[in-house]
């Protein structure tokens, strides 16, 4: 099962470039500098999920653990902030769909991911160890 550590590093690297792509509207006004310094900021979200998608690639579980546990923590944020702006129910939890879905979906994948990977070494030591 070589196919299941990749997928929730995919679904990872494209979470972020969507969220990524929320940073391009600090190039609405103000001067070039303050437009750059702006989406420096705006990337800020995006550096900690590149952060601990490193952690997730090297530590599975205590990657997917934190990548699960932002997806939760951001979710009634995220919504609130988006009720407010739209007033719409059906809108708000789409906009949780797509944002944080995709990070609580790859966190359990790569914990999933950690255990299969213990459950398969621990079979094989049994079936290959001298008796």
């Amino acid at each position: 099962m070589k196919l299941l550590p990749l997928i929730p590093r995919i679904i990872s690297i494209l979470a972020i470039a969507f969220v990524s792509v929320f940073a391009f509207d600090s190039f609405e006004h103000g001067s070039l500098q303050e437009q750059i310094t702006a989406f420096l900021i705006h990337l800020i979200p995006s550096y900690i999920l590149i952060i601990i998608l490193a952690i997730a690639w090297k530590w599975e579980l205590i990657g997917g653990i934190l990548y699960i546990l932002i997806g939760l923590a951001l979710s009634p944020y995220i919504f609130i902030h988006n009720y407010r702006m739209n007033n719409s129910l059906l809108i708000s939890f789409e906009i949780i769909a797509m944002i944080t879905f995709p990070f609580i979906l790859a966190g359990s994948l790569f914990v999933w991911s950690h255990f299969r990977r213990k459950q398969t070494s621990l079979v094989l030591s049994q079936l290959f160890s001298p008796k």
